[in-house]
């Protein structure tokens, strides 16, 4: 009877359960939107926040990271406004039933969400990974110009001004300065406190910041121009009261002055060390080749000891071999420099020398590009591959794939030539170009005549007088504040090919005046900016190629098209258009179209076709677009790069075997139309398509469904709601790709586990698989199912280059991996668990040395981390030798862990880190 009991009771408190679901359906998904719009709010705040605080040296948390990519991953489900699209056809209770979930799930992200102890880290030993600052001054020189200013930040001195001429080094010296130990040390003796004395560069920041938080700053403006008054920006007044520092760099003595600063002045570097830095950048040594130390003692003589000069004069030398070669090039520079006394003006001309001595006139058109963006901008190198297509400067041939090849081949000589210097951006990874600001200077000398181009100007008007002539070819008033352009502007520009406005976020309104004269317009760019229609003008540029719109999200509309018959480019993606342009089937010359726009629904049948040149095609890349016809996009024979949705597996495998012998370069593909890709909401920072991704939605992927096609040079894979799965082993198309990267399963309710060690299940993916990752798997059970030893049948490779697991909201689990699979994870570098309120052990082994990161947040049963601690020559346990950081979200769990001796836990210690 008590059994019985306890059966109907359980039944009953179910029933009650799911029947509170039906009634009170509509007030959870109530509740839901109501959590989900403080979520947002939170998640906007932080984007907004770490915007600020990202800064050379600095790089978002790991946490911080985690919980944006955990946010954007619930928001395809969550529509603000109205009920989520893939819930229509549920039941009430259905609907009552997730929403409910959800909300625990948004409660869940927002409590985590608040950090409170900032949302980045220092990293001083990355900073050369963004930008290496090149090595234009000397050990000796810069030496003494970092002792001054140390002792300046040391002692009682609160405004610091390093002035010298342009190219001397300045910038690197403030870069190098702030990236040095000693600096960590001194600052800190200064404070009394003790730091570590071994540990990571990480460790040691983020116990200064602690200490350092709530007693000074130091605000570093680098090339200033003006003298300014600091309380009319906000800036506190440097005082001994409150131990601020301000360090501004300048080339001007009046703006140290004007501000009241400490001067030091930046010295030419000493003949040894002009010498070294020469040297530095030949291929051998040409000081002790007798026929060439003459000639390169007067070329190094020319570059008076600069370092900018020194580099870049070296860079154009360096690939000459014959004394010839040299003393053609020696009497080039002599010429070059002739007849100037201005010093500065002499560093000018010769960075033009290094300009022209460039032997393709692309690499100089390159260059002149460049020249165009504003000062000190990060030009990421896709985009500019992609406007130097545009432009023509990279000439159009076979493929795209070949183009960029160029494109990329350019900008490295460039940078061989120290005409550019590039760098990695920390939050995204993206590849970028700039330009030292006296180059700069020189190329738009060079291209004065034909350009026009305004910097960060503070433009709030668009002036037209003064600044429009005849000659001019390109126009770049991009980035600036201008936020409206009067009605009677009307340039007489006929040869203008090239007119950049973009980023100008407050542009509503362009008059249909400005284009009246520009008959030779190839290049328009308005892209970024808050336009809401376009000029009829526009649409009678005969000689037009390329016209971006990008993120123009107010514009809702776009006229015919038809007129425009030579365009070859059209980027209409993130704007407003709710359909697609009229006249569109009669720009038979495109090559590329960008059509992902979130509000745009329906693809008219037939004018894809007509497109039959076109190489990339994005369309309907969100979550409520309509998928697009497999015949049509089959039938681009041209096409190298697509995203899009295709509403069925069966569409989808025929658009696959089309390609035949084809391949795309890269694709980002949804199949089902329900969700939109949990990491898909944009498919790039920028608008170029890279990659190679299928996300399957909803689908019927059950073992023996032979009609699932994947391609077979998939790199990353998305599985989302795909209840019928038990496994991936279920798959049967997944033994065709064999260069995956990349898998994501979220949602999928009947997964128990993901893979099962047997002879009948055989995956290439277990040889190349880089990153695992999971979320909401309700009865997930076990990562790695075990139907015998693993070790007597899995070869030696099955998970060699696994280097991420991530877990999310699986409540099941609780064991994450099983015994006899780590000496297969030898790569691996990241456990990320996140809401497995039932794990209770990673690994029953202790984990390799190649572990970097364990990020726990909410699995309360987790006692044990099974960490390996080496142990040194003098019997003191060592931290396993590529461990970087221990996060936690709650400091309690981490107290509350077992360890088997006490020593483990304090070797760990500064390992940790919480919320």
């Amino acid at each position: 009877m008590e059994i019985l009991g306890s059966i109907v009771g359980n039944i009953i408190s179910l029933v009650g359960k799911y029947c509170n679901y039906h009634i009170e359906a509509d007030e959870h998904v109530k509740n839901l939107k109501r959590k989900w719009e403080l979520l947002e709010n939170r998640e906007e705040d932080i984007k907004s926040k770490l915007d600020l605080e990202l800064r050379p040296g600095k790089k978002p948390k790991q946490e911080v990271k985690l919980w944006l990519q955990h946010v954007e991953k619930i928001k395809d489900d969550i529509d603000i406004g109205q009920e989520p699209a893939r819930w229509m056809s549920t039941s009430h209770m259905q609907k009552g039933e997730r929403a409910f979930k959800k909300t625990k799930l948004v409660e869940e992200l927002y409590q985590v969400g608040d950090f409170t102890d900032g949302l980045v880290i220092d990293l001083p030993e990355c900073i050369g990974k963004m930008m290496p600052p090149p090595t234009l001054v000397g050990e000796c020189t810069a030496q003494r110009t970092k002792e001054d200013i140390l002792a300046c930040l040391l002692d009682d001195v609160g405004k610091i001004g390093v002035c010298g001429m342009g190219g001397i080094g300045k910038t690197t010296v403030m870069k190098e300065e702030f990236d040095l130990i000693k600096l960590q040390n001194d600052i800190a003796c200064r404070l009394k406190l003790k730091l570590p004395k071994s540990g990571d560069q990480i460790i040691r920041a983020a116990e200064l910041y602690t200490a350092l938080k709530y007693r000074k700053y130091v605000i570093i403006l680098d090339v200033l121009w003006e003298a300014f008054a600091l309380e009319d920006v906000g800036i506190p007044e440097p005082t001994l009261t409150n131990g601020c520092k301000l360090v501004l760099t300048t080339r001007l003595l009046d703006v140290c002055r004007g501000m009241s600063c400490k001067e030091i002045k930046m010295e030419l570097l000493l003949k040894e060390e002009a010498r070294k830095l020469f040297l530095s950048k030949m291929v051998r040594d040409i000081f002790n080749i007798p026929d060439l130390k003459p000639i390169a003692e007067e070329v190094l003589k020319r570059c008076a000891q600069l370092p900018l000069a020194i580099v870049m004069i070296a860079g154009s030398f360096k690939s000459l071999f014959h004394d010839f070669e040299w003393r053609n090039a020696l009497e080039e520079l002599r010429t070059s420099v002739k007849g100037s006394n201005n010093m500065e003006e002499q560093v000018l001309q010769t960075l033009k020398f290094s300009y022209e001595r460039l032997k393709e006139e692309k690499l100089k058109q390159c260059l002149l590009h460049c020249a165009l963006y504003p000062e000190d901008f990060q030009i990421n190198k896709r985009e500019l591959i992609e406007h130097l297509i545009d432009e023509g400067i990279i000439a159009r041939m076979k493929s795209r794939e070949t183009e960029f090849d160029n494109g990329y081949s350019i900008l490295e000589k460039l940078e061989n030539a120290c005409l550019l210097e590039g760098g990695i951006r920390y939050y995204d990874k993206e590849k970028f170009v700039k330009m030292h600001d006296l180059v700069r200077d020189m190329v738009l000398q060079v291209a004065s005549p034909e350009f026009m181009v305004e910097g960060h100007l503070g433009l709030e008007d668009f002036s037209a007088e003064g600044k429009w002539r005849e000659n001019h070819v390109k126009a770049s008033l991009m980035y600036n504040k201008i936020s409206r352009i009067p009605s009677n502007v009307s340039p007489m520009c006929p040869n203008l090919s090239t007119l950049l406005l973009q980023g100008n976020r407050s542009l509503k309104n362009v008059p249909d005046s400005l284009f009246k004269h520009l008959h030779g317009l190839k290049v328009l760019d308005l892209s970024n900016t808050a336009i809401e229609s376009l000029p009829n003008s526009v649409f009678s540029l005969e000689n037009l190629a390329t016209l971006r719109l990008r993120r123009c999200e107010n514009l809702k509309q776009v006229p015919s098209l038809a007129k425009l018959t030579t365009l070859r480019k059209l980027d209409l993606g993130d704007t407003g258009i709710t359909q697609v342009p009229n006249g569109l089937e009669m720009l038979v010359n495109l090559k590329f179209l960008d059509l992902n726009a979130p509000e745009l629904k329906v693809m008219p049948l037939g004018i894809l076709p007509k497109l039959s040149h076109l190489q990339y095609l994005t369309v309907f890349w969100h979550s409520k677009a309509t998928a697009v016809n497999e015949e049509e996009i089959a039938s681009l024979k041209e096409l190298e790069a697509f995203a899009g949705n295709f509403d069925d597996v069966d569409k989808f495998s025929m658009y696959i075997r089309s390609l035949e012998n084809r391949r795309l370069s890269c694709y980002q593909i949804q199949v089902g139309m329900q969700g939109g890709g949990y990491n898909s909401k944009f498919i790039t920072p920028f608008f170029s398509l890279i990659g190679k991704k299928v996300i399957l939605v909803d689908c019927n992927l059950r073992r023996g469904d032979e009609s699932l096609v994947l391609p077979e040079d998939l790199q990353f894979l998305e599985i989302e709601i795909c209840d019928d799965l038990r496994s991936l082993c279920d798959v049967p198309s997944l033994k065709h790709p064999s260069k995956l990267q990349c898998i994501g399963v979220y949602q999928c309710k009947g997964i128990e586990h993901i893979l099962s060690f047997s002879s009948s299940c055989t995956l290439p993916l277990l040889q190349t698989l880089d990153k695992l990752e999971l979320m909401c798997m309700d009865n997930l059970r076990v990562l790695f199912k075990k139907e015998r030893a693993a070790s007597a049948w899995v070869p030696s490779d099955t998970f060699s280059r696994l280097k991420i697991i991530k877990l999310f909201s699986c409540s099941k689990i609780k064991k994450l991996l099983p015994p006899g699979l780590l000496p297969h994870l030898r790569n691996l570098e990241q456990i990320c668990i996140s809401s497995c309120n039932q794990l209770e052990e990673i690994i029953g082994e202790a984990i390799c040395d190649s572990l970097e990161k364990i990020c726990i947040v909410n699995c309360p049963k987790l006692k044990r981390l099974p960490l390996s601690l080496p142990l040194l020559g003098n019997g003191q346990l060592s931290p396993p030798p590529s461990l970087q950081q221990i996060w936690a979200y709650d400091k309690e769990w981490w107290d509350l862990l077992e360890w088997d001796c006490l020593d483990t836990k304090n070797v760990l210690q500064p390992f940790f880190h919480s919320h």
